[in-house]
């Protein structure tokens, strides 16, 4: 049976009156809890004044988590006094309608949705998470990798295969980026330390 659309779940919640905990939004979730942490956790990395902080926590903690989902663990492990915080809903529930709005001007409203290998997402987790932790100073270093996780949470939140791809081959871009200047730095390293000697 494909789970109803988490984005309209949590808009359900995010509605009430009352105070909202990070546990009371999980639980919602159900199996869609991986989702939902992997965009709570790279949503303030896309932020250009706090990601120089929180990109390697958050990439941490997104190894950890892709981890568990590729091992089949059902959902993941959270400490409960994290469990606990409050979340300001005026804030979560903004940006959840930005990025829901983005995806579904990008894709297709019909597309369908289907179960997502677990060990294929979780690797893909791990990667990108080990990418964001990384202290690399490129431009948008942390905030492309943040952005490619924030595809993936959304993807398993919603088991959209298309925007799962296409995060994939974003983590792969990502990757090659990286690689690509960092083989460019070593090489200018190495010019200006002959120049010098």
């Amino acid at each position: 049976m494909t789970p109803r659309p988490l984005f309209s779940v949590l808009h359900d919640l995010l509605d009430h009156d009352r105070d909202v905990r990070l546990g009371e939004l999980l639980d919602a979730a159900g199996e869609q809890s991986y989702g939902l942490l992997i965009l709570l956790l790279a949503l303030p990395s896309l932020v250009p004044a706090l990601n120089t902080g929180l990109a390697p926590v958050g990439g941490a903690a997104v190894m950890a988590i892709g981890y568990q989902l590729g091992k089949g663990v059902p959902h993941p492990w959270v400490p409960q006094r994290i469990l606990a915080l409050p979340i300001h809903k005026g804030a979560v529930k903004h940006a959840l309608a930005r990025l829901e709005g983005l995806l579904l001007r990008w894709s297709s409203r019909t597309a369908e949705r289907h179960p997502l290998s677990r060990r294929w997402m979780g690797a893909a987790l791990v990667w990108t998470g080990f990418l964001l932790a990384l202290p690399v100073p490129l431009p948008f270093a942390n905030i492309i990798p943040a952005a490619v996780l924030c595809l993936l949470g959304a993807a398993v939140m919603e088991q959209r295969q298309d925007w799962a791809w296409a995060a994939t081959f974003a983590s792969l871009g990502t990757t090659l980026y990286f690689a690509l200047s960092a083989n460019l730095a070593f090489r200018i390293a190495k010019a200006i330390r002959g120049l010098v000697n």
